[in-house]
């Protein structure tokens, strides 16, 4: 029988980001002015692209899959933590707090994986040219996506169950601003070990092996355009890979080090600090790097203003 200080399910309370008084004003405005920044710029991805024919090739449809996880992964955390600027602390019943919890990994993995398969499928464009239309075809690209989604639906569900069966102590506030899986075992009275050794072994094998995927197929991509004779020609095509791995290493970076630490060593401060790089500034500036400048986006941008 648990003792009384403990309790297998109850209601949640995120701490959010009261512990900055200060700050709250500048924080609620920075994070409301970010979030409807993703919500228009991926809407405006997803618009562009449906409309546009000549927009609806392979990696424009892997974007247009990008932006509908961007706004997912970011509307599953940032309406509860808005309220809180607002709130002492935001109450969160515990089904919710789990269900919130299993959604945000599902898109996290899902953002994971079609980074993996864009850089693919941009290795196949500028490496292997004459085959690209036959590698990826529609039946190629609708079989990653579905991919892509099983990996995502599949992912969070072993960690969701078994911290949904964990004891908790008295004390029910989430020091984050949302359901943060390592901030949820911080509460546990039950031993996290498996846990820890699951999501560990999680992820480091769907990260890792994106990042060595996405590294690879970017250092073949290097190799091609530094054969490219003009100077404009490699210029513009090291701009466009920068870009992309620059957003790919803030990505994978940020996660890597908030998740594959033991809970131990878990710091509240620079959990939620980081966190916003993954939740926020990614999503933020995906439209920027993969659309905004690519000319081929402008030129269908103008059509549609015409």
């Amino acid at each position: 029988m648990a003792a009384e200080n403990e309790t297998v399910s109850t209601d949640f309370f995120l701490v959010g980001f009261s512990d900055v008084p200060r700050l709250q004003g500048l924080l609620f405005g920075s994070f409301v002015s970010i979030y409807l920044m993703i919500i228009t710029g991926n809407l405006m991805i997803m618009t562009v692209v449906y409309s546009d024919l000549r927009l609806h090739t392979p990696m424009y449809f892997f974007l247009t899959q990008l932006s509908f996880v961007d706004i997912g992964c970011t509307s599953v955390i940032f309406p509860k933590m808005l309220a809180g600027f607002f709130l002492q602390h935001i109450r969160i019943a515990f089904k919710a707090c789990i269900l919130q919890l299993y959604f945000f990994i599902l898109f996290v993995a899902l953002e994971i994986v079609l980074l993996s398969i864009m850089a693919y499928d941009r290795y196949i464009a500028i490496c292997n040219p004459l085959h690209y239309a036959t590698i990826i075809n529609k039946e190629a690209c609708l079989k990653f996506a579905t991919g892509a989604w099983i990996v995502g639906f599949l992912e969070p569900i072993v960690p969701s169950i078994l911290i949904s069966n964990f004891s908790f102590c008295q004390t029910h506030k989430i020091n984050h601003f949302f359901c943060d899986l390592t901030a949820m075992m911080k509460l546990s009275c039950t031993s996290t070990r498996n846990v820890e050794i699951i999501n560990f072994t999680l992820g480091v094998l769907l990260p890792i092996s994106s990042v060595i995927l996405v590294t690879t197929s970017y250092m073949k991509i290097i190799s091609a355009i530094i054969k490219i004779k003009t100077t404009a020609g490699r210029k513009k095509a090291f701009s466009t890979c920068a870009s992309h791995l620059t957003v790919v290493a803030l990505y994978y970076g940020s996660l890597m080090f908030v998740y594959l630490r033991p809970a131990s060593s878990y710091s509240v401060g620079q959990s939620k600090v980081i966190s916003v790089l993954y939740l926020a500034l990614s999503p933020m500036c995906n439209p920027i790097v993969y659309t905004l400048k690519n000319q081929e986006f402008k030129n269908a941008l103008k059509r549609r203003k015409k």
